[in-house]
């Protein structure tokens, strides 16, 4: 709930008049991001991590938990399988004892390197289980399992948002993402580091539209894996070029460095599913969140000085 969609999500949450309490351990969340609730009648804040069983009386939960960026779930691949697992277990196990409703957060990742394109949740996927990503892309595989497990019988009421790639402002800035790295490195005049030739595809979602799309698979009626992304597909070679002319006064020239291990190929969603069963489709063009996203990061700058990006290696969050 104090990480960078969790925390949309709060705001959004609030804003309608409900009562939310959110439960993080600030692995990668950050008090910061919900700092501006705290002294509200309708929030609540539990510092806990979910891998430990707790006792709540709620009607909804959104199972967010999880490092999502392959510098963070790397950098403890036992702890990130804890989190999809035990932790998955403990908010189904609340569910089941209260009789609330659970959304998963799960990824577009459950698809490793597809070999179809775009994607579709029929496709089951093209994924490595004992590479550098699997405690994360595993985990969410079997977290997925789990929650079908007990819808079929103990009869918990579930909801499968696979998410695909997401940005804008509160983006953790050392989370090694394409989006916030390309933005930091633009800013401060570094260069713009790529992992591979470039012809990697990603699409790009603004966080306000996927908020909007939990909010709508959660309140449907709608059981089975949903797609949230945006089917606009760049190359990260022409997305990087795409920051530069976003950012004309930056220095950055764009280098190359060797493909990280299993990273994929190729990622787009098909959101067929979400816009028949949940009536979901975003609505914000990739360069109006950019921009958002820019000045948010100009900000965080501003505040804090030099950022040095994370690379894809492991690493543990800062801050």
């Amino acid at each position: 709930g104090a990480g960078f969609v969790g925390s949309h999500l709060v705001d959004k949450l609030m804003m309608l008049g409900h009562y939310v309490i959110v439960v993080d351990n600030f692995y990668t969340g950050q008090e910061k991001n919900i700092a501006h609730w705290k002294d509200n009648p309708n929030f609540r804040l539990v510092v806990h991590d979910v891998i430990e069983p707790i006792r709540l009386e709620v009607d909804e939960i959104y199972h967010l938990a999880c490092p999502a960026s392959p510098p963070h779930y790397q950098y403890n691949p036992i702890k990130t399988i804890k989190t999809s697992t035990m932790g998955t277990m403990n908010m189904l196990g609340l569910a089941k004892r209260v009789k609330a409703k659970i959304l998963l957060s799960s990824t577009s990742e459950i698809y490793g390197d597809p070999l179809v394109h775009p994607q579709p949740e029929e496709y089951w996927g093209n994924v490595n289980p004992i590479g550098p990503r699997a405690c994360y892309d595993e985990g969410k595989r079997v977290a997925e399992t789990m929650m079908y497990a007990y819808a079929s019988k103990e009869n918990v009421d579930v909801r499968v948002a696979r998410i695909f790639n997401t940005f804008g402002p509160r983006m953790h800035p050392n989370d090694g993402r394409v989006v916030s790295n390309f933005i930091i490195q633009a800013l401060q005049n570094k260069n713009i580091t790529i992992y591979g030739d470039g012809h990697q595809t990603r699409s790009f979602q603004y966080v306000s539209d996927l908020v909007d799309g939990l909010m709508a698979l959660m309140d449907g009626a709608y059981t089975l894996p949903v797609n949230l992304g945006n089917p606009d597909e760049y190359t990260i070679q022409d997305f990087a070029k795409y920051i530069q002319r976003l950012l004309p006064k930056s220095s950055s020239d764009i280098i190359y460095y060797p493909k990280s291990t299993d990273d994929p190929s190729q990622r787009q969603p098909d959101i067929k599913t979400a816009w028949e069963q949940i009536g979901w489709k975003p609505v914000i063009q990739v360069e109006q969140g950019l921009k958002q996203t820019i000045d948010y990061f100009a900000s965080v700058l501003k505040q804090e000085g030099e950022i040095i990006p994370t690379g894809p290696s492991a690493s543990k969050p800062q801050g």
